[in-house]
């Protein structure tokens, strides 16, 4: 008996904590949508190839090595490169050599460009941070919309409840003649209409969860609930900063204006680049290679054929021959050319740009406008940074003085209210006037909401923009 109840706790257990575990809360939404959010996969190989620009122009300054091979068969009469000599017949020929170059002087351009690609990957890393940023706001607006609709969804079925108390109420007070029978379809049909406005609240409610899950990018989401936090309002918040402060503090944190100074930067050295393309290019080449060829071959062997007469006396007394040789040959080994054909060069190109096309000329124009464009982007991303803080702040302000003054009128329709249901109980007022109180309440109710979570949001802008944790 200890046992099975010992089990039965042991699983309720086990199941509270299972279902504790399931809720998200805003934090573990915003690392899954981070984590799983494709534009911004997208973004991080953008930042990757912007990375690996950034690492080819630093490894552009270092020599170039290649080598080369040739395996060529020749046909018809050709001159053979190794031997010299004429070949009316086909002539296989190879050639196997190693070439190198360097840029010595290039008006700095490449080390220009270094810094250029350089300042372009981190732009685009700052690109890939504002992004994670951008997509947790994102998240953090849907979850408080989650919240807000949950709410509203309760304030309509609570009021649905309290119409089907006060039907149950009016039916008994109409059988005992307190109130017309007529109030007893007054109240049906106001009930009919809290069924529809719960319908209504529950589809916003489902919408604002779908729209949550799908910035979430999950697969399947069957047993998704977020976790409610308890959401305080306090009326001192904003009296602790302003929007110099704010603007202030987002200049040295916000990825987007550090993104828009490292490009002002790129195109600096762009220019830079764009200038040195005036200056005369310095390189040193050199190469090494070798080569062999059928025709060049070895003697073997001779043996005297003959003899042929060469020169003589003037009487023709003694004349002198010379012999006449046979040779055996044999094509050379193929490892012989590497001691017999090598040859090596080393040599320096100047290269002065006198005249083309007027190309390097508008290439120095057109990095001079991009500078001044990037600096124009500069200033409107600063600019529109601080009029979003202005009008966050402006609107935060509105949002509290909204929620305070609904605060008050929720306070005034609650008392309406209970003082209109003693009245109705009693005979003393109509069902239209009940009803009135009682929409009042609930619009008063769903106001008030509505302001607060609206007052949250704001302020989870502001902490945005001056860096903080979106948390509650």
């Amino acid at each position: 008996m200890k046992y099975i109840i010992f089990s039965v706790l042991f699983i309720g257990l086990t199941q509270i904590h299972f279902a504790q575990s399931s809720e998200w809360d805003l934090q573990k939404c915003i690392d899954q949508a981070q984590k799983h959010n494709i534009s911004l996969k997208q973004s991080e190989i953008s930042t990757q190839i912007n990375k690996n620009n950034s690492i080819q122009s630093e490894a552009a300054i270092l020599p170039t090595l290649n080598a080369f091979g040739q395996h060529n068969y020749n046909f018809g009469k050709t001159i053979d490169r190794y031997t010299n000599t004429f070949a009316n017949s086909q002539v296989l020929s190879q050639n196997f050599y190693l070439s190198s170059n360097v840029v010595l002087w290039s008006g700095l351009a490449q080390f220009n460009n270094i810094k250029a690609t350089r300042y372009q990957y981190l732009a685009s890393t700052e690109n890939y941070l504002q992004q994670r940023n951008d997509l947790a706001l994102n998240v953090a607006t849907s979850y408080i919309n989650v919240i807000f609709s949950d709410e509203i969804l309760q304030i309509a079925r609570a009021s649905y409840k309290l119409t089907q108390e006060q039907l149950s109420r009016t039916e008994k007070l109409a059988e005992v003649g307190t109130v017309a029978k007529s109030a007893v379809y007054d109240i049906k049909a106001q009930l009919a209409n809290d069924d529809v406005t719960v319908t209504n609240a529950d589809n916003n409610y489902q919408i604002a969860m779908l729209t949550l899950k799908q910035l979430l990018n999950l697969d399947t989401l069957n047993n998704f609930s977020i976790a409610r936090p308890n959401v305080d309002v306090l009326n001192n918040e904003l009296a602790l900063t302003s929007v110099q402060n704010i603007y202030e503090t987002a200049l040295k944190n916000q990825h987007s204006i550090k993104s828009a100074n490292y490009n002002l930067l790129a195109s600096e050295k762009t220019l830079n680049v764009a200038r040195g393309k005036v200056s005369p290019t310095l390189s040193a080449t050199g190469s090494i290679g070798t080569g062999t060829s059928e025709l060049n071959k070895r003697i073997v062997s001779s043996n005297i054929v003959g003899v042929t007469p060469v020169a003589a006396t003037l009487d023709g007394a003694t004349v002198v021959y010379q012999p006449e040789y046979s040779f055996v040959t044999e094509k050379k080994p193929f490892a012989d050319q590497f001691s017999e054909n090598v040859n090596k060069s080393i040599g320096f190109t100047l290269n002065v740009p006198l005249f083309n096309g007027l190309q390097t000329y508008t290439g120095v124009k057109n990095a001079k406008l991009n500078v001044l464009n990037a600096k124009y982007s500069q200033d409107l991303v600063e600019q529109n940074l601080y009029k979003t803080i202005a009008q966050a702040f402006a609107n935060s302000k509105a949002a509290l003085n909204k929620y305070n003054a609904n605060k008050v009128s929720v306070e005034a329709s609650e008392q309406s209210f209970m003082y209109a249901q003693q009245k109705f109980n009693v005979g003393a007022i109509s069902t239209f006037d009940y009803n009135s109180a009682k929409t009042r309440l609930q619009n008063a109710q769903s106001n008030l909401v509505q302001a607060k979570y609206d007052y949250v949001f704001k302020l989870k802008v502001l902490d945005y923009y001056q860096g903080k944790e979106l948390k509650f």
